[in-house]
């Protein structure tokens, strides 16, 4: 777990490094006409490959194995960070980003996959919850480190430099520390989820083809159900990540140096909701919706207080009301392309099921880029957290409804082959 921990952590140091960056871009190019509706649609572009690569890479995983992929995925991204640091122009920055947005794609599918074969099913959403950490740890870190260079005065060409470095390091350890599964060490894998949408073939770690892999999942209502949650969650997730520097730099009146430090507060408090909220979701059996439900409802009140609160010159006011975002938000958010993925996938289709899951999430969250971009140059902030809260209303309704009418049941067993597996 320690390596896969570490090493998606690491992919967020050449994620995360745009967005601290971006005030220092905007900056540099202010005079060749780059604006914010310029770095969104970078962003966006990156987040469209990045749906794109869920969905080919998720595939993909579930025939090489997730030890591979993970790999790749980070040495790639070193690669491309490297490019984007010496190039110049909106069409170049959103050609390259997009490229390493779609390898960073491998890494989470490439995660499910191989935490499927270590851990026992009724375990997964404490292990979920842990290794969701990981990518807010990394944030955290990377928002952090990439800051405090800034605040030093280095340009954002060579935090891009510093970025792809301290990835290639950690790339390199876990080429020598990552394991497939437990019978690399000569230990037998544990049972997956009963309940899988493949039943006992679940068990299989390689699909048979593209059609047994991809008919069981589409047929499945609760795959859709998760999917149209994450489309709404991921938009206001990446907006968060991207745009909260930009936000307290231009709203609340921070230093750019300050406002990518102060940005980590969102991914910081993330993780200490993700973690909660595994080793809850396992207390109560499995039972997701005793956690998300009621976290959907309040992310909605975080999100109104955003719209309608002046936080000019209040960075403690604007960081308590980001705060209450990240926790509210990130607690139902963790469960959805992670345990509930492993739950629905089994060990056959998990990187699959995970990698759908997430592209909807961020075919979603392409808007968070040019969208949101767009509602704050022309309209300001506000009414940008404004379409956010009502994002986020429509989401806890479908969740309420369908989690209403669908119920819930342990993890033994989830569902008979005539049944609909719950989650």
């Amino acid at each position: 777990m320690a390596t896969l921990f570490t090493g998606y952590a690491g992919y967020y140091i050449c994620r995360s490094n745009l967005s601290v960056a971006t005030p220092l871009i905007l900056e540099e190019f202010a005079d060749a006409g780059i604006t914010k509706s310029d770095m969104g649609f970078v962003a966006s572009m990156g987040v469209l490959l990045y749906a794109v690569g869920k969905i080919t890479n998720g595939v993909t995983a579930d025939y090489l194995g997730g030890r591979r992929m993970f790999l790749f995925g980070m040495f790639a991204s070193v690669l491309c960070t490297v490019l984007f640091g010496v190039a110049g122009g909106v069409a170049t920055f959103a050609v390259i980003w997009a490229a390493n947005r779609y390898v960073q794609s491998m890494g989470w599918v490439a995660l499910v996959k191989t935490s499927a074969r270590w851990f026992p099913y009724y375990r997964q959403a404490s292990v979920m919850g842990v290794l969701s950490m990981s990518y807010l740890v990394g944030d955290v870190f990377a928002r952090g480190y990439l800051g405090t260079f800034i605040e030093f005065g280095f340009g954002w060409r060579i935090i891009f430099v510093i970025a792809a470095a301290t990835l290639a390091i950690i790339a390199i350890t876990s080429l020598f520390t990552l394991k497939s599964s437990p019978q690399d060490v000569g230990a037998d894998e544990p049972a997956t989820n009963p309940g899988n949408v493949f039943g006992g073939d679940g068990e299989s770690t390689r699909p048979e083809s593209i059609r047994t892999l991809l008919t069981p999942l589409l047929q499945s209502r609760t795959f859709w159900v998760i999917c149209a949650l994450n489309f709404g969650l991921t938009l206001i997730r990446e907006t968060f990540n991207f745009w909260t520097p930009t936000f307290l730099d231009e709203a609340v009146g921070l230093t750019k140096g300050q406002s990518a430090i102060g940005s980590a507060v969102f991914p910081l408090v993330g993780a200490a909701s993700v973690l909660s909220a595994g080793f809850v979701s396992d207390l109560f059996g499995g039972q997701h919706r005793r956690v998300a439900v009621p976290c959907l409802v309040i992310l909605v009140g975080a999100l109104a207080l955003l719209c309608v609160l002046p936080v000019e010159n209040r960075p403690i006011l604007a960081l308590v009301l980001i705060s209450l975002v990240s926790f509210f938000l990130l607690a139902p958010y963790s469960y959805l392309s992670g345990v509930m993925a492993i739950d629905l996938g089994g060990k056959k289709g998990s990187s699959t099921a995970a990698g759908l899951i997430d592209s909807a999430g961020y075919f979603g969250a392409v808007i968070s880029g040019m969208g949101i971009g767009f509602i704050a140059e022309e309209y300001g902030w506000r009414p940008a957290f404004g379409f956010l809260a009502g994002i986020a209303a429509v989401t806890a309704v479908v969740a309420i409804a369908y989690w209403k009418q669908a119920g819930y049941t342990d993890h033994k067993p989830l569902a008979t082959d005539s049944e609909e597996p719950t989650v």
